[in-house]
């Protein structure tokens, strides 16, 4: 009995193939199981978070140490910290697709991170926004368009050093979002 070679190379092809979709689907559950699970929780949490703050419609703010990084809306720069306190940099913004609406309109997750490395706290955060809308009602002393290009993280308030805010919006695209200002304390 003889074994042509291009059928066990075609057999271990479609195996390998097999697994590694597998190991896929896999690593999304847990990703998206981890994620969905960790905001909310109270004590413990996903990551060692033990407080969600603001728990409307989707909206939370979270405090250090939750991280989950999504998309990053721009390269990481390395602020010159040579007579600065803080940067622009020290806010990262993050954002991925999340479950669709019922409607079946996409919905995307926000994190903006205060990743200030001196311990400053950062206020009057805007960012560069275009013509940001969403479908699905966002606290507006979370996240507001002020006008074009400009949208309002906080109410202008600060974010604490290590801290997280996230928010989730719902539109046929997703918006590319970057910090435009900031005022450090």
């Amino acid at each position: 009995m003889t074994f042509s070679s291009p059928s066990i190379t075609t057999v271990v092809s479609k195996i390998i193939g097999v697994v590694l979709v597998m190991i896929l689907l896999l690593a999304m559950l847990l990703s998206t199981f981890s994620f969905s699970s960790g905001l909310a929780k109270d004590e413990g949490g996903f990551m060692g978070s033990s407080r969600a703050f603001l728990h409307e419609e989707g909206n939370y703010i979270v405090p250090a140490p939750h991280r989950k990084l999504l998309v990053r809306s721009k390269a990481t720069e390395e602020p010159n910290r040579i007579g600065e306190k803080c940067t622009g940099a020290d806010i990262v913004v993050s954002q991925g697709p999340t479950a669709p609406l019922s409607s079946g309109i996409p919905t995307y997750t926000v994190q903006i991170m205060n990743m200030c490395s001196t311990g400053c706290d950062i206020s009057g955060i805007h960012l560069n926004c275009g013509w940001f809308s969403s479908a699905r009602l966002i606290d507006p002393k979370i996240f507001k368009r002020l006008r074009y290009n400009d949208c309002l993280v906080n109410d202008g308030k600060p974010l604490v050093t290590g801290g997280t805010l996230t928010f989730q919006y719902a539109n046929t695209f997703s918006y590319p979002l970057a910090v435009s200002s900031i005022v450090c304390h």
